[in-house]
Parts: structure tokens; sequence; C-alpha cells
């Protein structure tokens, strides 16, 4: 596995034995940043359900300021912060250990801090999406121009609108689905 763009493209990143995390694949990883665009400039990037940290590392590769890597597993934690000294950016992340089936933790953004990029790739078919969400959408966490990016099954049909998130594209490719949201204005 390798980062796509930005300026670790070609770096390649530890990935983990087994199935307990099943990391994105390359091609899946350049169609996410295709569809939001390639500069990052200065964001704030949530990875939720992180695994390997593939995400989270492609967009600080691309101009991301800080990233945010949020999993439940010791491991994935252990093999994020590997791949994040690898690639010398261990300065622009925050590891989060929290078992995102039980909601978004407690104060993991500093005051007044805003995500305008929130990736989400939860283990397929348990309905963890819209949960979470829902959750994102009424809290204070998103910048008004924030993109969420959660990828699915194929197969699953995620709603056309959660609160005030709305799905604004779909793409499939080979067994994932990206799923775009974007924030509504508030009335």
């Amino acid at each position: 596995m390798r980062v796509t763009g930005g300026i670790l493209k070609g770096r390649r990143l530890a990935t983990p034995r087994g199935l307990e995390i099943r990391p994105t694949s390359d091609m899946v990883r350049e169609a996410i940043f295709n569809l939001i665009g390639h500069d990052l400039s200065g964001a704030l990037v949530l990875d939720l359900f992180a695994g390997t940290g593939s995400l989270g590392i492609e967009a600080l590769s691309r101009g991301a300021a800080r990233s945010v890597f949020i999993d439940r597993s010791v491991k994935a934690l252990g093999l994020i912060r590997k791949n994040l000294e690898a690639c010398g950016i261990y300065q622009d992340a925050r590891l989060v250990r929290k078992d995102l089936t039980k909601g978004l933790p407690k104060g993991y953004l500093q005051s007044k801090e805003k995500a305008n990029l929130v990736l989400i790739d939860p283990p397929y078919g348990k309905g963890l999406i819209v949960p979470l969400l829902r959750e994102l959408s009424v809290g204070e966490t998103l910048s008004a121009d924030c993109i969420i990016v959660a990828e699915s099954a194929k197969e699953e049909i995620l709603p056309e609108a959660v609160e005030r998130l709305r799905l604004v594209k779909a793409r499939v490719y080979g067994g994932t689905k990206i799923n775009l949201f974007l924030r509504e204005e508030d009335k």
C-alpha cells in the first residue's frame, strides 16, 4: 500500500496481517481524492475507523494541516503511529482510542476547531454510518464547507439526507461505494 498523491506520493505504508484491519485500497483512496479535490491546504481532517491511517495520511500528504485518527483498536493505533513516524508527519496528527459504535469521543478536537473533511470507513454492513452522520450533523464539529466521505459496501443504500447533511455523490469502485455528503446551509 502506497500514498497515491501529494508530497508523500509513492511512500509505502505498513499494512496489517489478518483481516481485523481492512485498509482502503490505493485505487479507492485515489478515487476519493479525485472526487473531493487534491488541494487540502490547511484542512483539519477526521479519519474515523482509521485502521492503518491511510486516508488521513493521504490527506496530510495533500496539504491538510492536521489529521485526527480515531479507532478502537490498540493495534490499529500502533500501526497508524508507525506509518506517521515513517512518513515524518507524526507532529501533524492526534491519535484517539474510542469505539465509534458508541458514538464520537468527547474532547477530540481543540476548542473552536472545526473539521473540513471527515473520512468514515467502518466495517461494512453493520449500520454504523448513519448514526455517526447524525451525531456529526447536530454537533459543532463541522465547518460550514465540510466534506464527509463515507465508504460502504456497494450494495448499501444510504439516505439522501441525514439531519443537515445531504448525499451529493455516490460512486462504486469494485466492492466499495464512496458516498459524498455536504452540509446544508443553516436556515
